[in-house]
């Protein structure tokens, strides 16, 4: 299965960073921003969360839930918090569940295969609104704050 515009986007349950299991349901009501990244406390990773952690607040204002996912633990998504002051939710997704039912992509990067950044938008009715596919970390969450205001107006 593969995440469709105009389609439900797949459920999940996985944990944050925190061990807290978080579903999709657990947002439903609010648009939602469920962005992948490669891996903790890698450079392009680390100013993505940066950049979601500076922008919390236009997020939430907006009555948009920020979730970041990577295959990566609980351990090592808490380390990844702590160590740069996120406030954001990182969902760990060790054995693939949501990458694989949402369709990311996979690229090689020097002999070992790595998660493809995508980042995904949900409506509050669990609809999937638009799929960015192969992210530039930089800026990229003013993209989306301003393309889910036009989503919200429309």
């Amino acid at each position: 299965m593969s995440a469709e515009i105009g389609k439900p986007f797949p459920k999940f349950s996985l944990l944050d960073q925190d061990g807290r299991p978080r579903k999709l349901e657990d947002f439903a009501g609010k648009w939602l921003v469920v962005y992948v990244y490669p891996k903790d406390d890698t450079p392009g990773c680390t100013i993505q969360g940066k950049s979601f952690t500076a922008t919390k607040d236009d997020f939430e204002k907006a009555n948009i839930k920020v979730l970041g996912v990577s295959e990566d633990d609980v351990a090592s998504h808490k380390s990844f918090c702590n160590k740069f002051a996120f406030t954001i939710d990182l969902l760990a997704d060790p054995k693939h569940e949501l990458l694989r039912a949402a369709g990311v992509g996979q690229s090689e990067w020097k002999g070992t295969m790595y998660w493809d950044r995508t980042s995904f938008v949900i409506d509050p009715s669990g609809v999937l609104r638009k799929v960015y596919l192969k992210v530039n970390p930089e800026g990229h969450e003013r993209v989306l704050l301003g393309d889910i205001k036009q989503l919200q107006a429309a």
